[in-house]
C-alpha cells in the first residue's frame, strides 16, 4: 500500500504539467520562483559558515523554526486543499495506521519540503563547520524536515474538521491579514537590529526561547551539544517530543477522518454568502457582516480610510520645518492614525441611509448594532497599527519606547471608538447618499454634524492626556514611563469603549423613532 501511495503522490505532482495551459503556467512560474528562492537561501546559508557559532546558532534557529512555523500555519492560511485527503481512502476500508504512516511518508514528495531538504542539508553543513558532530547535524536535519512535514499534515488534518468546505475567499483574508500582523512587525524588529560583528542581545533572548519550542529545538540541539551541558540533551529530548506527538496527532485524525462520516454542509457553511458566513449567527453578527460590505465595497468608506494615513504621514512636514527632531517626529503619524480611525465611525450610522429601517423593523436593540458596527473598523485599524507601530519605532531608534506608543495607540483608538459609538446615535448627520461621489458634500442645517465631529476628537484626546503625558516623560525624561504609559493607556482606552458602547447602545434603543425620521429626511 505505501508503495502505491507514493506512485499516486508522483503521479500527482507530474498531473500538474498536464491540462490547463493556464493552470500549468502558474505550476511552472512558481515552481521555478520557489527555486530561486531556495538556491538563494541555500547560498547564503552557506555564506555563514565562518561567523562565530553564536551567530551559526542564531541564525540556523530563528530561520528553522520560522520555516516550521509557515508549515504549520499555510495550510491554514491558504486554503489548499489535500490531494491525498484521509477522506478520500474511507471507501477502501484500509487499516488507519499503515495509511496514516503511508501518506505521511507521500508528503515528503511536495516541491516546498524538497527545497526544505536542500535547506536542512546546508544547515547541517553549517553546522559541521561551527564544531557540531556529524551525527548531531544529520539527526537534527532528520528531525527538522520531520517536524514540519508533520505539522503541515496535522494542520491540513485540523483545517479539515474545522472549516472542511465552509473555506471562504474572506476567512482566508482574515486568517491571512492574522499573519502579517505578526510576520511585519517582526521582519521590522529584525531589520532595525545592530549586529556589530555579534548577535544583537534582543535577538539572542528570542533565540535562547525558541531553541526549546517544539517548533526550534530540531534546529538547535547540534550546536547546544557543543556546550557540553544538560541544554542539547534537554533540546533533544523536545525534539524527539515533538515528532512523537506530532505523529500520535496525525494518526488519530487519520482514524477520525476513517471512522466519521461529516454531516452535508448548508450554503452559508460552504461559505457562499460572503461575510454572512464567516460571523457568527447572530443579530450583532448580522449587522458587523453587512458592515464589513459596506466599509470594503463603498467608496465613500474606502475614501475615508485612505486619507487617514495620507494624512497622518503628511503631518510629518510642518514637524520637520518647525524644528522638531526627527526622530520625534516619526512617532507622531501613527498617533494620527490611531485617533482618525477611532473618529473615523462617529457617524457610521448616517451612511445606511434608508437601509436602516431593516434594524428598527426587526426591533434589533441597541447592543448588538453598537458591537457590530465596530466589527470592520476593528478589523482595518488593528493590522494597520501593528504594522504601523513598530516602523514608527524603528525610525524612532529606541524600541524602549515602544510600549508608551502603544498605549497612546490604544488609548486614542479605543476611546475614539467609545464616543463614536455615542455620536452616531446620538447626533448623526447628512452624509453624501449612495452611489454618490465621495467627496460631494450635502446641504447641512445646523452645526450638529460639526460639534459632533469635535467632541469626539478632542474627547479622545482629553481621555488620551495621561497617557500621552507618560509617553512624553519617557522621550525626554525617564524610560521608565513608557511601561506606565502603556497600561495607562490601554485601561483608560478599553475603560471608554466599554462605557461608550453601553450608552451608545441605551440611546440607539431610545431614539429608533428619531432615527427612522433623520433617515428618512436625510
Amino acid at each position: 500500500m505505501v508503495a502505491h501511495v507514493l506512485r499516486l503522490r508522483l503521479a500527482l505532482l507530474l498531473g500538474a504539467f498536464r491540462g490547463d495551459p493556464q493552470k500549468v503556467t502558474r505550476g511552472v512560474v512558481g515552481g521555478l520562483l520557489l527555486l530561486a528562492a531556495t538556491v538563494a537561501a541555500c547560498w547564503a546559508l552557506l555564506g555563514v559558515q565562518e561567523s562565530s557559532t553564536a551567530a551559526v546558532a542564531a541564525i540556523t534557529v530563528f530561520c528553522g523554526a520560522t520555516l516550521t512555523l509557515a508549515f504549520a500555519l499555510a495550510p491554514i492560511v491558504a486554503a489548499v486543499t489535500d490531494p491525498l485527503d484521509p477522506r478520500r481512502f474511507r471507501v477502501f476500508a484500509l487499516a488507519p495506521d499503515p495509511l496514516a504512516g503511508a501518506l505521511a511518508l507521500a508528503g515528503l514528495f511536495s516541491v516546498p519540503v524538497l527545497g526544505l531538504v536542500a535547506l536542512a542539508v546546508c544547515a547541517a553543513v553549517v553546522w559541521v563547520a561551527a564544531g557540531a558532530t556529524v551525527i548531531s547535524a544529520i539527526i537534527a536535519a532528520i528531525f527538522g524536515v520531520a517536524t514540519c512535514v508533520l505539522f503541515a499534515r496535522v494542520a491540513l488534518g485540523v483545517a479539515g474538521i474545522i472549516f472542511g468546505d465552509r473555506r471562504s475567499r474572506e476567512l482566508s483574508g482574515l486568517l491571512l491579514v492574522a499573519v502579517l500582523v505578526i510576520v511585519v512587525p517582526v521582519g521590522v524588529f529584525l531589520a532595525s537590529l545592530d549586529w556589530r560583528g555579534t548577535v544583537p542581545g534582543p535577538l539572542q533572548q528570542v533565540v535562547d526561547i525558541l531553541s526549546f519550542t517544539p517548533i526550534g529545538a530540531a534546529w538547535a540541539f547540534p550546536l547546544l551539544f557543543t556546550r557540553g551541558d544538560a541544554s542539547g540533551l534537554l533540546a533533544l529530548i523536545i525534539a524527539l517530543a515533538t515528532v512523537v506527538a506530532l505523529g500520535f496527532a496525525w494518526l488519530a485524525l487519520v482514524r477520525h477522518f476513517l471512522s466519521s462520516i461529516e454531516k452535508p454542509l448548508t450554503t452559508r457553511e460552504r461559505g457562499g454568502l460572503g461575510w454572512f458566513s464567516v460571523v457568527p449567527g447572530t443579530p450583532g453578527g448580522a449587522v458587523a457582516a453587512r458592515s464589513l460590505v459596506y466599509w470594503l465595497r463603498d467608496r465613500r468608506y474606502l475614501v475615508n480610510t485612505l486619507v487617514i494615513p495620507v494624512a497622518a504621514v503628511a503631518t510629518v512636514v510642518p514637524l520637520l520645518i518647525a524644528g522638531v527632531p526627527a526622530n520625534v517626529a516619526a512617532l507622531v503619524p501613527i498617533l494620527f492614525v490611531a485617533l482618525f480611525f477611532g473618529w473615523l465611525p462617529h457617524n457610521d450610522l448616517a451612511y445606511d441611509s434608508t437601509a436602516i429601517w431593516m434594524h428598527v423593523a426587526s426591533g434589533l436593540r441597541g447592543l448588538p448594532d453598537r458591537v457590530g458596527r465596530l466589527v470592520p473598523i476593528l478589523v482595518i485599524a488593528i493590522p494597520v497599527l501593528a504594522i504601523g507601530i513598530p516602523v514608527s519605532v524603528a525610525l524612532h531608534g529606541r524600541w524602549a519606547i515602544a510600549p508608551a506608543i502603544v498605549g497612546v495607540c490604544a488609548s486614542l483608538f479605543f476611546s475614539g471608538l467609545g464616543l463614536s459609538s455615542i455620536a452616531s446615535a446620538a447626533s448623526p448627520y447628512p452624509v453624501t447618499p449612495p452611489g454618490e461621489s465621495p467627496f460631494q458634500q450635502p446641504q447641512r442645517t445646523g452645526s450638529s454634524g460639526a460639534v459632533s465631529q469635535a467632541l469626539v476628537m478632542l474627547g479622545a484626546l482629553a481621555v488620551s492626556a495621561p497617557s500621552l503625558w507618560w509617553t512624553w516623560l519617557a522621550l525626554t525624561r525617564t524610560i521608565e514611563a513608557a511601561s506606565l504609559a502603556l497600561w495607562v493607556g490601554v485601561a483608560t482606552g478599553l475603560g471608554v469603549l466599554v462605557l461608550g458602547v453601553a450608552i451608545g447602545a441605551a440611546v440607539f434603543s431610545r431614539r429608533t423613532g428619531r432615527i427612522m425620521e433623520f433617515a428618512e429626511a436625510s
